[in-house]
């Protein structure tokens, strides 16, 4: 039986397990509570409790598993999950068909707006971003020494039931920040499953992907539509310079680029269920999902 390990359940993972359920798939997923362990066992998920973050994984507790999806972020030490489940992971390197890293468009850094693909060489990269880097780098050579099925996914801005910029202006929390000429992109965590899900149906060892919608866009065009979806005035602009952020939010507008997603179209065969932020948010508005 076909059995995946999610390392982190979050919502990428939330959204492609009901896929792999419907081909009877056995699925796990770590935990750090009985809580959440509760809820996932409600779902037909074995909980793999694991409450000690860096505390070694048994190697018992992966037996049987086929396919691996690694969700966590990286620390200041690396990636956490090679750290506490590396050699678990190695012990079952000759059953693992296939292992998926969910990293970010970080890896790629700035590129001034241009357009840009998996192949461009990067630009300069923020700190965030060169954790990412790093920690591919350590997926890779794990990889390459025990001969493991290693895709990795380079995630644009996540956004999908409950997620998204509905919620931002229904909760009075969304801003338009004008900062000319700046651009991200985005993707729907429903088109994130049809991605995962393909790869997984044609691996190709070693491979990256971009993980994007078709258009890049102001993300204060994208606030603006949604109160336009909503029948609501659009929150004020406000310029870049002006705007009171975090460090970690002005740290995004530190990187502009427009990413090609041609590679998951012409090596997976994917059809994108939302192109733009314009399907995603209409679609997310008529279900009500906000």
């Amino acid at each position: 039986m076909t059995h995946m390990m999610f390392f982190g359940f979050g919502f990428c993972a939330a959204a492609l397990a009901p896929r792999l359920q419907a081909k009877n798939w056995r699925l796990s997923a770590s935990c750090r509570t009985p809580e959440k362990a509760a809820h996932l066992q409600a779902q037909n998920i074995r909980p793999v409790v694991w409450p000690e973050a860096g505390a070694p994984l048994s190697a018992d507790v992966l037996t049987g598993v086929t396919h691996a999806l690694i969700s966590a972020p990286p620390n200041d030490a690396g990636d956490p999950v090679l750290a506490s489940a590396g050699e678990a992971l190695a012990s079952i390197a000759g059953d693992l068909q296939w292992l998926g890293y969910l990293s970010t468009t970080g890896v790629y850094g700035d590129h001034k707006g241009a357009w840009i693909d998996e192949d461009t060489p990067a630009g300069e990269i923020g700190e965030r971003g060169q954790k990412r880097v790093n920690a591919e780098a350590q997926w890779r050579a794990f990889a390459e020494t025990h001969n493991v099925s290693t895709m990795y996914f380079r995630l644009a801005g996540i956004y999908g039931p409950g997620r998204n910029q509905l919620t931002s202006v229904v909760n009075q929390t969304a801003r338009r920040i004008d900062k000319p000429e700046q651009v991200f992109s985005r993707i729907h965590v429903e088109d994130i499953a049809t991605i995962l899900a393909a790869s997984i149906e044609r691996p190709n060892a070693g491979r990256a992907y971009s993980v994007c919608d078709d258009e890049p866009a102001p993300p204060q065009e994208v606030v603006a539509y949604a109160a336009e979806l909503l029948g609501q005035s659009p929150p004020p602009l406000v310029p870049f310079e002006a705007a009171e952020l975090s460090p970690m939010a002005r740290s995004f507008y530190g990187d502009n680029k427009r990413i090609r997603n041609q590679r998951i179209k012409d090596e997976l065969g994917v059809t994108l269920a939302y192109p733009s932020y314009r399907e995603g948010l209409k679609a997310l508005f008529e279900a009500k999902d906000y």
